[in-house]
């Protein structure tokens, strides 16, 4: 019985002894494995592109010999719950062991390839376009590819508030035109997607208009239509007051059944820049959703927004401030407001003969 007790302890203690050796080997294994690649100290940038993953990276690092073993670094990694690294540019060192290379990732780099890009008041839509393809890996058509994905429409539609079906209207240019904010937004880098610049944008329209949501749910007009004011208002003025007056005359103009005679309308219905050239008599009065001078467009607005709108602007369309129902601009951006058609006519002449009427 003893003999064979005996037999048995040493049995235990020698498979003991087998897993601590093991153990031991493994665990001086990964030490070595986690250790510095080098005792020399060497700066490496390195550049985590955004979608990397874990693995990415690791075979990244072991590429530039900064560290023993990728599948190590991996699995630490994992172990660690580490997902996502910041896209951004990192100075990393030989002499670095794994613990210290990841604290170094974790606690950010120099982002060298962040973009910045500068979205200006009333633009529209084409020359967006342009300046996303200018700015990004993207491409216009990329642009107006997405502008017309219905699921893409559908699914804005149901996210945000201020977004109606009225953006999928067939005689839209742009389903989007006048409610992405502008202004000046930071990407990651130039690989950012066109949903990705539309997301910011959209989500700070939202910020801005979220302060005049019980005006526009007491509004006699849809938002799609007050956004569509806003955006000739934008065109049509330059300070607040001004354009606080322009909204008094576009408003008392639609509630008498008046045209509202914009020149800034009839430009986008042509998809022509006010400083191309002059509209032709055939084109003011041709028959356009969005031209305000055109036939059968008396108390109406265009169709849909004409521009990128300003917070000015849609500040102005709530504090309207005019009795009067005409408005024309010297080419020095100077309005001045009227109350009938003879008084316009006057300006206009006195403009001319001073020498301040627009000439292209």
């Amino acid at each position: 019985m003893k003999k064979k007790k005996l037999k048995k302890s040493f049995l235990i203690a020698f498979v003991l002894l087998i897993v601590i050796l093991i153990g031991f080997t493994i665990f001086f294994s990964l030490n070595h494995m986690m250790a510095p690649v080098s005792k020399t100290y060497e700066e490496k940038t390195i550049v985590i592109k955004e979608g990397m993953t874990p693995g990415d990276i690791a075979s990244l690092l072991k590429k530039e010999k900064l560290i023993k073993n990728e599948k190590v670094f991996y699995y630490y990694l994992r172990l660690k719950k580490i997902d996502n690294i910041y896209s951004a540019s990192y100075t990393l060192s030989p002499d670095m062991d794994v613990k210290k290379i990841t604290k170094v990732l974790l606690a950010g780099g120099q982002n060298t390839m962040e973009i910045a890009i500068t979205f200006p008041e009333g633009i529209n839509m084409r020359k967006m376009a342009k300046i996303i393809e200018n700015n990004t890996d993207n491409t216009e058509t990329d642009v107006f590819t997405l502008l017309k994905d219905e699921a893409y429409l559908n699914e804005l539609i149901d996210n945000y508030w201020f977004i109606t079906k009225d953006i999928k209207q067939k005689e839209l240019y742009y389903s989007l035109e006048g409610y992405l904010f502008p202004d000046t937004y930071h990407f990651s880098s130039k690989a950012v997607t066109v949903k990705e610049i539309f997301t910011k944008m959209l989500d700070q329209m939202e910020i801005v208009l979220d302060v005049y949501k019980k005006e526009i749910e007491n509004s006699s007009y849809s938002i799609h239509e007050l956004l569509a004011l806003a955006s000739m208002i934008e065109l049509e003025g330059l300070s607040l007051e001004d354009r606080e007056g322009i909204a008094g005359v576009f408003y008392n103009r639609l509630e008498s059944s008046m045209s509202l005679g914009s020149d800034v309308t009839t430009y986008y219905a042509f998809k022509l820049e006010m400083y191309e050239r002059d509209l032709t008599y055939a084109e003011l009065n041709k028959a356009n959703p969005y031209n305000t001078r055109g036939p059968g467009m008396i108390g109406k607005l265009p169709i849909g927004p004409i521009a990128m709108i300003s917070k000015d602007a849609i500040i102005a369309i709530f504090n309207p401030k005019s009795d009067y129902y005409y408005f024309v601009a010297d080419k020095n951006g100077k309005v001045y407001f009227t109350k009938n058609e003879t008084e316009h006519n006057k300006i206009i002449n006195k403009l001319i003969n001073e020498g301040l009427w627009y000439e292209w």
